[in-house]
């Protein structure tokens, strides 16, 4: 037997880091003042508005036409459950406490804000889930979901 080692190559892999969605807005000051006031956003004047997990960045688009919300997605017979994809357009999914998801929903209402689609239930195989959408004044959709285990 021989006494050198054999060499393994294996190849390194970066880490990827926070993952911040940036969103082009129609007006900046009136974006940044709806993440304040009605989602209850840390806002500062670079345009990051943070709240506890979420973190967006809100920059000035030029012109009203750059605003895009997601459209909706084409639906997909192949998920691992029956489930073939969303009604409507995603633009941020944000996980939430089954608890939660509720008072987060009577918080922004109370903020002004517009829910979309009121919170509703259903069933992912073994998985129970609960969703709303809140909309931003640009139009885009901001889901609140959350899931449980299904108990027997």
């Amino acid at each position: 037997m021989s006494g050198h080692k054999e060499k393994v190559h294996t190849k390194k892999r970066g880490k990827f880091g926070l993952t911040i969605q940036v969103r082009l807005v129609s007006d900046l000051k009136r974006s940044q003042e709806y993440y304040r006031d009605v989602l209850g956003c840390k806002v500062d004047n670079w345009g990051h508005a943070e709240r506890d997990g979420m973190i967006i960045i809100l920059q000035q688009a030029n012109s009203s036409d750059d605003v895009r919300p997601n459209a909706l997605s084409k639906k997909r017979p192949d998920y691992p459950t029956d489930w073939e994809g969303p009604e409507y357009g995603w633009d941020t999914f944000i996980h939430v406490s089954w608890d939660d998801l509720d008072t987060l929903v009577e918080e922004v209402r109370r903020n002004g804000g517009y829910i979309a689609i009121e919170p509703f239930t259903g069933i992912h195989g073994k998985w129970e889930f609960k969703n709303t959408c809140i909309k931003d004044p640009d139009g885009y959709n901001i889901i609140l979901g959350s899931m449980r285990e299904i108990q027997q």
